[in-house]
This record gives C-alpha cells, sequence and structure tokens, in this order.
C-alpha cells in the first residue's frame, strides 16, 4: 500500500508521513529502511591534499615490540625471541617476520611514541578511533563518520565502508547520527562467493523487474508531484538515482575481486584481510573517501608469540601489498594509510604458566604506520626508552595523529561538529587544551607552505 498526503505532520518518533513514502518504495527495491540512511546524499566539502584514507584496524592491541619497535638490545623477557631486521631505510629496523614491510619502508613513517590515558580496550578504542575523550554519555563519531560527514562521496558509493566490520565499540556515527554510519561489508572477500549484503537484489528479483519497478517509481513519483507542492519530492529524486545506480549501475562493480588478475590477488594473500586489502584499494580508486579494514586478535595475554606467528605475516603480505600497488597506480600520493590499535603489550613478557609467555595491555607507548596523502615515508616519528616502556621524546596523542589525518584531507580538525544536544563539540579536542605533542609535522612537508597550513587550520 501506497500512501500519499499533502501534509508534513510528524510523528512522535520524528518522522513525516512524507517518509513513509520513501520506506514503503524501499520495499519495492528489495530494500531496508536501514539503506534509506546509508543512501542518503551527502554535502561536499572543500578538498585537500589526500582524496582518501585506508584505515587498518588492529583490534585487540598489536605488540610494539614485536612489530614497528622492536629492542633488540633490551633484556630477554623485553626484546623476546624475535630479531629485528633491517629495511631499505638505512637506521629503521622492524620485526623478522615482516620481510615485505622491510623492502618498502620508503613508503611510510612509524610513529613510535603514540600514548595515551587508559589500559581499558573500550576507552582506549574510542581515544584512537574517534581522537576524543568520551564526555559523560556522548560517544564521539570515529574518524570514518567525520569523514563522510565532511566530504560526502562523489558518486553512489557510501562515503564510509567497513571491511568486513566496523571497529568494536566505536568504529561508527556516535552523535552524528545514522546517516554517517559506516556501510558495513559483513562478508569474507576471500570467500569465492562473496557477495556484498545490500547490493544483491533479493532472490527472485531480477534486473528487469527492478527496472520496471523503477518505471512504476518514476510514473508514481509524477503523480505524487501532482498532488504535493512543488519540489517536495526532490531529495526523493536523489535517493532513487543512488538506490538504482546501486543495484543496476556501475557502482557496485568495485566490490567485484573477480575482476582483479590472480597474480594480484595472490599477491595480496589469499586471505580475508589480504583479499579486504585489495577490496579497499578498489573502493578508493572508486572514489570512496574512507575504508576501514579490520583485523581483530591482537589481545595476546596468552601465548602472545604463537599467536602473532599467525597474524603478523598476514599483515605483512597485506599492507605491503596495498601499499605497492597504492604507489604503482599513482594513488598513493593521495590515499592515506595508517595502520594502528588501540593500545600496546607490556614491554615485561610474562612466562608465568597462566600465561605463557603473553604480552597485557600497555598504554603508555605504542607504534603506528602512516603512508601517502601527504604523509612523507622513510620516517620515525618519536622514540620510546631502552625497553619500550615509555615515551623518550616527542609523544603523539591519538588526537594529534587524528588531526594530523584531518588536515591532509582539508578538514578543519578545530571546527565544531554538529551536536543534537547543543552541546560544544569539536573535530578534534585541540581547542579544549587537552595535551597534545602537535601535528605530525615532519612527515607533513605540505604544512612547510604557510598557505596549506593556514587553510586547514593546523598549528
Amino acid at each position: 500500500m501506497l500512501e500519499f498526503c499533502t501534509g508534513m505532520h510528524k510523528t512522535c518518533d520524528g518522522m513525516t508521513r512524507r517518509d513513509f513514502v520513501r520506506i514503503g518504495t524501499l520495499s519495492l527495491l528489495g530494500l531496508t529502511m536501514a539503506d534509506l540512511f546509508r543512501l542518503k546524499a551527502y554535502g561536499q566539502a572543500k578538498d585537500g591534499h589526500a582524496r582518501a584514507v585506508i584505515q587498518i584496524w588492529l583490534s585487540g592491541g598489536p605488540s610494539h615490540l614485536d612489530t614497528f619497535d622492536p629492542k633488540p638490545e633490551a633484556p630477554e623477557d623485553y626484546r623476546g625471541p624475535l630479531k629485528a631486521i633491517e629495511t631499505n631505510v638505512s637506521g629503521i629496523r622492524i620485526c623478522e617476520w615482516m620481510p615485505r614491510l622491510a623492502k618498502c619502508a620508503d613508503k611510510y613513517s612509524l610513529i613510535r611514541s603514540m600514548t595515551h590515558i587508559s589500559p581499558a580496550h573500550e576507552l582506549a578504542t574510542h581515544l584512537v578511533i574517534t581522537g576524543n575523550f568520551p564526555s559523560g554519555d556522548l560517544v564521539f563519531p570515529s574518524m570514518g563518520s567525520v569523514v563522510a560527514w565532511a566530504k560526502g562521496s562523489p558518486n553512489e558509493l557510501p562515503p564510509y565502508i567497513a571491511i568486513p566490520d566496523p571497529a568494536p565499540w566505536y568504529g561508527e556515527s556516535g552523535f552524528l547520527g545514522a546517516q554517517y554510519k559506516p556501510f558495513s561489508v559483513r562478508s569474507d572477500p576471500n570467500n569465492p562467493n562473496f557477495k556484498v549484503q545490500g547490493l544483491t537484489p533479493p532472490s527472485g528479483v531480477t534486473t528487469e523487474r527492478i527496472t520496471n519497478r523503477r518505471n512504476l517509481l518514476q510514473a508514481l513519483d509524477n503523480l505524487a508531484r501532482r498532488v504535493e507542492a512543488s519540489g517536495l519530492f526532490e531529495a526523493l529524486d536523489s535517493f532513487y538515482q543512488r538506490a538504482f545506480s546501486l543495484l543496476l549501475g556501475d557502482a557496485k562493480k568495485a566490490f567485484d575481486l573477480s575482476q582483479e588478475p590472480n597474480e594480484v590477488r595472490d599477491r595480496y594473500g589469499r586471505n580475508t584481510f589480504g583479499q579486504s586489502c585489495l577490496l579497499a584499494r578498489r573502493l578508493v580508486e572508486a572514489g570512496v573517501p574512507f575504508v576501514t579494514v579490520h583485523l581483530g586478535g591482537w589481545d595476546t595475554h596468552i601465548k602472545n608469540f604463537d599467536e602473532l606467528s599467525k597474524r603478523v605475516p598476514i599483515l605483512d603480505q597485506g599492507l605491503s601489498a596495498l601499499l605497492e600497488d597504492l604507489a604503482q597506480r599513482g594513488l598513493l600520493k593521495e590515499t592515506i594509510v595508517v595502520c594502528v590499535g588501540e593500545f600496546g603489550r607490556t614491554p615485561k613478557i610474562d612466562w608465568s604458566s597462566q600465561w605463557q609467555g603473553g604480552r597485557h595491555h600497555w598504554n603508555h607507548v605504542f607504534s603506528a604506520l602512516v603512508a601517502g596523502g601527504g604523509f612523507e615515508g622513510g620516517q620515525v616519528v618519536g622514540e620510546s626508552d631502552e625497553k619500550g616502556e615509555f615515551v623518550k621524546n616527542r609523544p603523539v596523542y591519538p588526537w594529534d595523529l587524528a588531526a594530523s589525518i584531518y588536515t591532509l584531507l582539508g578538514i578543519d580538525y578545530n571546527q565544531r561538529l554538529p551536536n543534537p544536544q547543543g552541546r560544544v563539540t569539536y573535530v578534534t579536542p585541540h581547542r579544549l587544551g587537552v595535551e597534545s605533542g602537535g601535528l605530525l609535522k615532519e612527515i607533513m612537508p605540505a604544512l612547510r607552505t604557510p598557505q596549506v597550513a593556514q587553510q586547514t587550520g593546523a598549528k
């Protein structure tokens, strides 16, 4: 049943009767109400140096000593059994389980002095994934949602996509609202029958039927225009176009990994993470501004080294292939890649019978990798002490990392965010006087141009 009305009265849940017209037409398309929010038109923002972000989120908190900040001179109970290897950049060494990343260190920089206040997964995730402090019951939006709000999408694809799902706890839109939530793939790109939920028509709904329904909806829309005041259905037109483009057009081809040569797919690794990285490359190539690739399993309280042996080589292969592929295609200069978790692990290994060589939560110092989009490669920012316990120099806080990324995207990190409760909230908390190490100017050559710094609000 389709209902037309001339009034714009709202129900108690804040919906107008026109919204019900929209929702009714969704069922004709084989879409859900949630798709309406995902497919809404987004406002455009000014462009910066970078066009897109690929965020590699290592949930659980990887050991910095066993990845990007090895300490070969530390006592054995700290350095562990893994060796440090040289990279193609003199003076930079990383874990021996990362030989591929060692060969392309000139394409990325390491931050070895990340730090914040919390050893708890939930709060630490909020700090790093949003670049902001939680405030009472106020949940801040993730960086991906802020980018979706600020930059929008240049085509029918959603502006924020999570593969296979968002970061736990705070990888979504917070108080910005449902329209800025990530579009979650929620399926394994390594599956031979990989299909993205929401982009495949329901069983029995053919392309011909969808086209026929589009024609019917256009006729109904014309009728509604005669009933309604002029211009009332303009927003719905935009929704129709995006919905049909996703179902019938070229946009969904960005998700089709079968178009990639086997040798390319093999280079990324025939596993969920590797194929997720490949999908992320295809999505930013198609114009998506923010993609999160979620690789979990880094909470290595028990048998840290056994667990890392399953994950570090996968990270090494997928991330190195992504960096090399982006560079070869000329995309790395406009695509920021950031790889980080919510914290690091305890420098001293727990060899007790309960933990059997585990490492526990450690927020005092940890590492991040950044590349592309205006970040210089082959550099190290900050330093941890001799045992990897604390920041030795140049602390970098989560909001410093976030603000640096926003700056390269052309987003003013000091601007206010719209808040439904009317509270004063900013993209990052720098204006509130939080402890800060400042932007990553050491690896941001664009900030050496005063005009660029002024345009982006950089300080």
